[in-house]
């Protein structure tokens, strides 16, 4: 195990066991049980009201620059009115909120507010709002919840999406102008709402059982599908989470944070992570683009977490910034107890450099880990708390969780049973029934693999999605998600990310999403070149050439081994689904629309080309 000095965390101490049942699989399970938690997420807001009314809850900067900040008394005087006025336009589960925004202080309320009286709401993304005329997405949302209001935070840049999908008779409230195909309230009325003893009694009938919002699967193969999230998920899930992070019950968590609240990542865990242990959220404005990393950069100067999430992606860019910017390493690692990543493989040089410029920025190491989720799964599950000499490791199971590995396709397929487990998909039995084993268990689609075989406190490794995993012609599986990490590590930086094409080939190949810093390292002069000099740069494709060379020699089999590589003159575009809002890139729709690319892939003779498939 590693012996670097890392920065003292208290974490959880788990027991573990194990059974094997009659058909193969096993199952793992804690034997430390999960305490009691909350009925109901507005008991930990009424507490730090009460325990703490003027801490800041959150904080969003206005168009001055300055932060706005709202402390949990205000939240709590915010939230009462609201959940009023909702309770006086009839919602309910059947007429549920829908929000059409991204991260804001008024966001947070209104869900707050609806879940205080048991109505639900649903965070969607914008983009299905704003996509050049396809509301399909939005349209299939709209007609699977039936939303009884409809919350943005300027009615103008929807005005299409909402008249061409949202029913007349559903109320619009923003900030801003009013839609005027419908009835619209106000923010400031929602605000100004006399609170009555309604607010009390419908808080009062809410059960564990109660649904507190809907979350959507992305929608990349399909519509996106309505996740019912009952209180007893967020609740037990939050009791989970603090079992596992335990410094959050003694040190109220900062957190500055910009993955979008519609996905459950930041919508649940981080979100709610603050209101369970009285923290204060930051929200940030920027994403781990080019274009956009430069207000994280900014917020990260000012605001030290204590417990920072970005993508693989996000920390590249980072790091980068931090090369000349002594105050935003110094204010990144003053007060950080850990750092998670996730949405794709961490390589190796990049959680090496992670942990080198923390020794060389405060002399110790900061506890880097990941785990895995879904969103019908809190998404808090599995988690590794140990240090690790390499990235990967997932982690054990969480309090309460039962887990089930299935042998499966030469894998083992993980499946999972617990309370912080979805009942279902909302007004969807079918999907729900196929959702689940007959023992009851979530099927996560996922394979898992031990870090340590046969030792279950050693944790395990990612093994690909059942899904996403396919053959090559000679029927040799393909581990998708471990070539993705591999390869992405072996090309020294150049590449943020990669996507594995071979499906019915022979061999595998890949599409390299190239990461300019790196590349301008490489090429003489690059500083100053345009995208398509640089990427076509002969210096540049002699290095990944050789690096490619490399690692087919490092590794045996053809599952593993990549023949050649295409580089990407056009990034993955969000809009397609190619990248998720949280920065993730979608391996399946890359290769559905870049499906000319790859076959070039396969008819060129040079092992690195250059293309604009656009």
């Amino acid at each position: 195990m590693p012996t670097a000095d890392i920065r003292d965390v208290e974490v959880w101490s788990p027991t573990l066991e194990s059974s094997q049942a009659a058909d193969g699989s096993l199952v793992i399970r804690r034997t430390d049980p999960l305490g009691d938690y909350p009925r109901h997420m507005s008991e930990k807001m009424l507490h730090w009201a009460q325990v703490a009314p003027d801490r800041t809850w959150m904080a969003q900067r206005g168009a001055d620059g300055a932060w706005i900040r709202i402390t949990y008394a205000q939240l709590v005087q915010q939230v009462m009115s609201i959940a009023q006025h909702l309770l006086d336009l009839g919602l309910s589960p059947d007429r549920p909120v829908m929000i059409l925004s991204e991260n804001s202080l008024k966001h947070a309320v209104l869900a707050l507010a609806a879940q205080h009286v048991g109505i639900p709401s649903a965070a969607i993304s914008p983009a299905y709002a704003l996509a050049s005329g396809d509301f399909s997405k939005l349209d299939s949302i709209v007609k699977q919840i039936s939303p009884g209001l409809v919350f943005v935070n300027d009615a103008a840049p929807f005005a299409k999406a909402l008249a061409d999908t949202i029913p007349a008779d559903v109320v619009v409230t923003s900030d801003g102008a009013a839609a005027s195909d419908h009835r619209h309230v106000a923010w400031a009325d929602l605000l100004a709402t006399p609170v009555s003893d309604a607010v009390a009694a419908a808080h009062g009938q809410t059960t564990p059982d109660t649904v507190a919002k809907f979350l959507f699967t992305s929608g990349t193969t399909g519509a996106p599908k309505a996740v019912i999230q009952t209180q007893r998920m967020l609740c037990s899930n939050m009791a989970q989470v603090q079992d596992c992070y335990a410094f959050m019950r003694k040190q109220p968590p900062v957190f500055v944070d910009w993955a979008p609240w519609n996905h459950t990542a930041s919508g649940n865990k981080v979100f709610n992570m603050t209101i369970y242990s009285g923290g204060t959220y930051y929200i940030d404005s920027g994403k781990p683009t080019p274009t956009a990393m430069a207000e994280t950069i900014r917020n990260l100067r000012e605001i030290s977490p204590t417990w920072y999430f970005n993508v693989p992606a996000g920390y590249e860019m980072l790091l980068e910034a931090m090369e000349d910017d002594p105050q935003l390493r110094s204010r990144f690692f003053a007060e950080a107890k850990m750092l998670m990543y996730a949405g794709a493989g961490l390589s190796a040089r990049l959680w090496d450099q992670l942990k080198s410029v923390a020794r060389d920025t405060i002399g110790q190491e900061i506890l880097l880990t990941t785990g895995l989720g879904s969103t019908e799964t809190g998404p808090f599950a599995l988690c590794c708390t140990e240090p690790q000499e390499v990235p990967g490791n997932i982690g054990i199971p969480a309090q309460g969780i039962e887990m089930k590995l299935v042998p499966t396709a030469g894998k083992l397929e993980v499946r999972l049973k617990g309370p912080n487990i979805t009942p279902g998909y909302w007004r969807d039995p079918k999907t729900t029934a196929e959702a689940f084993d007959e023992d009851g268990f979530y099927r996560m689609g996922d394979a898992l693999r031990f870090a340590v075989p046969g030792d279950l406190y050693r944790g395990f490794y990612f093994d690909g999605r059942i899904a996403e995993n396919f053959k090559l012609a000679t029927g040799t599986w393909v581990a998708v998600g471990n070539v993705r990490a591999e390869l992405v590590d072996a090309l020294g930086g150049v590449a943020r990310d990669v996507v594995i094409a071979g499906e019915g080939e022979n061999e595998l190949a890949a599409l390299l999403i190239p990461f300019r810093p790196a590349i301008e390292r490489i090429v003489p002069g690059g500083e100053g070149m345009d995208d398509a000099t640089l990427f076509a740069h002969p210096a540049f494709h002699a290095e990944l050439t050789t690096q490619l060379q490399r690692y087919g020699a490092s590794v045996s089999g053809s599952s593993r081994r990549v023949a050649r590589v295409m580089v990407l003159g056009d990034p993955p575009d969000p809009k397609l689904g190619e990248l998720t809002e949280k920065g993730s890139v979608n391996q399946r729709a890359v290769l559905r629309n870049r499906a000319e690319a790859v076959a070039q892939l396969y008819s060129d003779a040079p092992q690195v080309i250059l293309t604009r498939p656009r």
